[in-house]
């Protein structure tokens, strides 16, 4: 058995530069048209996300004023602590920033342009192998992908990581195609700078590079090792220098490493932001007080656990971050954002590996099928059952694999309609996609209710046209309405995310069946579906009882009051937040956890405290030190000047010490205290965001300013 690809579509390796990167004038008008569509549904009404995520908002201004902070990636220009995440992704919207000003889109339009560029980037990678068509198709389907219409949207370090990743698998494949070590080379280099973006995640691309390049590239296998271990030097040379010199620079010097314990590189990267995302045993989580919370632990703190009203929802199997297993991407959290074309992918990738059947070992077409397979498996068997830290939003990362699975995938069996058995996988991928879009629509029953009732139809008259033999122009027609079909839902969810705020550390895209834990946080529509456990987080309060918590001092039990109603002011309620009446986030329900702001919500400042912060700002390192970055952020934000995250994310980082905030205080270096919110140390009443609280209002008279309690520090008592 031979290929039916044998000869390849796109052009031969063997051609001259000129025509090897020519567009012909269709492939420029189909590409144009694409890339156009694209950037203006990531365009549009873009500035109605704001600042997005506040927590690297801030970090980015920050940058914009200092070089040392943009460096480190620090949340203030002070450089007091830094985001958790190594700071590529900030630095190309710091220098925007710096060019355009703070405004939402000199923030988010980096993220776009990132997405721009990772649809093209696929595009060009499938039409190269197997034509124009096959490019399209892909690049079309990971632009109408919902979380990468919300990611490319967003300014989450997820944007630049995927656009990294993509690109390494173009390096690997040109590796392949040629057998020259600088593309490996450029691999590596590639995967390096996607650790400095978002550090261990950027290995789970890793595998497919690495078994698809040493099964189907040129040379011998020893040869092809030798390779690999070149695209390995590469990666650690444009990783490590970065983090040998936050290693080794002084650390009275830079910042504290935010997310880490003991102020290392090191740990956050194998511990926070490593091993503790996959064995759930995270020290600094972003579960109020930090560490890991599991099993027993939860269910005396309301966390999740088998606590009725519990945080992790009903008998909170997995935790707080849902329950793991094989079928976790199609879980409600998950699912509307990225499960729409996972069987059918998976379908024509095992139809095209056959059909490349006994065709020679380096048959570009393997290679290509075979780096997405891989891509898709593995990192869906690592999000499927990692224990740890883990949103919705992260499976942006298996929207390329899919995407050009289905573009590629598909191509590939539409080129081989001829034997009946193909025609019939054909048929039955469109009627397992016209099903799982039924699925994922009828979870939101009151979304564009007809929707669900005609893709069913669509896929079952295009299935029945494409089997049939004798109807060449009947199949082609079905063909398209197939298209058509498979993408009605991703699209419409991606309408819906491009027309909704999304802000917050916790995102989702589209009407939002639920996220940070099973039943998730409610949608726009509809309210709670059972997040955070039966009547828990996110439902109306009435006196800081949320209806059907029964935890005691769980979240969905007794609540302090305004917990419930998030807010951007102490102890009050955001406008829009906590009711499920304008916003899918998890930020609008969980907003008030931290007082003026809190670790899910970042704060929102009146006029009077904003003109109260500004005044005699230059001559203070810090205007004001609150606790927790997202608190701390609106208010850097407001005022563009520093303010000090005390406790880091979630205020339980021990940065600063008291008595680093005490010498601080000594030599006028921060000028107020934002008080307010129970999040200080965490849990931990021992924590150093705890006890510099206590010192605080022990030393310093408070005073109001609306409904905001802050302490002047160069005002002492007595």
């Amino acid at each position: 058995m031979t290929s039916v690809l044998d000869t390849p579509t796109g052009v031969s390796p063997s051609d001259d530069g000129r025509r090897r990167w020519a567009v012909p004038r269709p492939d420029r008008w189909g590409l144009g048209i694409l890339l156009t569509a694209t950037a203006v549904l990531y365009l549009w009404n873009l500035s109605i996300n704001g600042y997005a995520n506040s927590f690297y908002s801030a970090a980015i201004q920050a940058g914009s004023q200092s070089w040392k902070a943009w460096f480190f990636g620090s949340s203030d220009a002070g450089n007091s602590i830094t985001v958790d995440k190594p700071p590529v992704s900030l630095w190309i919207p710091g220098i925007s920033v710096r060019i355009f000003g703070l405004n939402s889109w000199s923030i988010l339009v980096p993220q776009v342009l990132m997405g721009v560029a990772s649809v093209a980037l696929l595009y060009l990678i499938v039409k190269k192998y197997l034509g124009v068509s096959a490019g399209l198709l892909a690049g079309a389907a990971l632009a109408l992908t919902p979380v990468a219409t919300l990611m490319f949207r967003f300014n989450n370090p997820d944007a630049l990581l995927v656009l990294l990743m993509i690109a390494a698998v173009w390096a690997t494949l040109k590796g392949i195609e040629d057998g020259r070590i600088r593309w490996m080379v450029l691999t590596g280099v590639l995967v390096g700078i996607g650790f400095l973006t978002k550090q261990l995640q950027v290995f789970l691309v890793i595998p497919p590079l690495a078994i698809t390049y040493l099964a189907f590239g040129q040379h011998t296998w020893i040869k092809r090792f030798g390779h690999l271990l070149a695209a390995l030097a590469a990666m650690l040379v444009s990783a490590g220098w970065w983090v040998l010199a936050v290693t080794f620079w002084p650390k009275d010097s830079r910042p504290f490493i935010g997310g880490s314990q003991n102020n290392s590189i090191l740990e956050l990267t194998f511990g926070y932001n490593g091993f503790g995302r996959l064995t759930g045993n995270e020290t600094g989580s972003v579960v109020p007080g930090g560490g890991n919370r599991s099993g027993a632990a939860e269910a005396a703190t309301g966390f999740g656990g088998q606590a009725p009203g519990g945080m992790g929802g009903p008998g909170g199997r997995g935790g707080i971050w849902g329950d793991t297993g094989v079928f976790r991407m199609f879980q409600p959290e998950q699912g509307g954002q990225i499960a729409w074309l996972i069987p059918t992918a998976l379908i024509l990738g095992v139809a095209a590996l056959v059909l490349c059947g006994r065709s020679s070992r380096t048959n570009i077409h393997r290679a290509l099928i075979s780096v997405w397979m891989l891509w898709l498996l593995t990192t869906t068997a690592v999000f499927s059952f990692m224990s740890g830290i883990f949103h919705a939003y992260y499976t942006v990362a298996l929207a390329p694999a899919i995407a050009a699975l289905i573009g590629a995938g598909g191509v590939m069996c539409w080129k081989g309609r001829h034997i009946t058995w193909v025609r019939i996988v054909l048929a039955v991928a469109v009627l397992v996609t016209g099903a799982m879009s039924f699925f994922l629509l009828n979870r939101s029953s009151d979304f564009l209710p007809w929707l669900r009732w005609v893709v069913v139809v669509l896929a079952v008259v295009a299935a029945v046209a494409l089997v049939v033999p004798k109807w060449p122009r009947v199949a082609a027609i079905a063909a398209a309405v197939a298209i058509v079909m498979g993408l009605a839902g991703p699209t419409a969810y991606a309408l819906d995310t491009v027309t909704t705020a999304k802000n917050g550390p916790i995102v989702s895209a589209g009407p939002s069946q639920g996220g940070f834990g099973p039943g998730g946080m409610g949608g726009r529509r509809g309210g709670m579906r059972g997040g955070f456990g039966p009547g828990g987080f996110g439902g109306q309060a009435q006196g800081g009882q949320t209806p059907g918590g029964q935890a005691p001092g769980g979240f969905g039990g007794q609540m302090p009051p305004g917990m419930a109603q998030g807010g951007g002011q102490q102890g009050g309620v955001t406008p829009g937040a906590g009711t499920g009446s304008t916003g899918s986030t998890l930020a609008e329900r969980f907003g008030g956890m931290g007082g003026p702001g809190g670790f899910m919500q970042a704060s929102t400042p009146s006029t009077q405290l904003v003109e109260l912060l500004e005044s005699d700002s230059d001559k203070y390192t810090w205007v004001a030190a609150t606790v927790t970055a997202m608190s701390a952020a609106g208010y850097q934000l407001a005022t563009q000047d520093p303010v000090m995250p005390i406790g880091g994310f979630n205020g339980s980082d021990p940065s600063p010490t008291l008595a680093q905030f005490q010498e601080y205080v000594r030599q006028g270096k921060i000028h107020y205290f934002i008080g307010g919110g129970m999040m200080g140390g965490g849990m931990n009443a021992e924590g150093t965001a705890t006890q510099i609280r206590e010192w605080v209002t022990a030393n310093y008279t408070e005073k109001t300013v609306g409904s905001v309690t802050l302490y002047d520090l160069t005002q002492p008592k007595g």
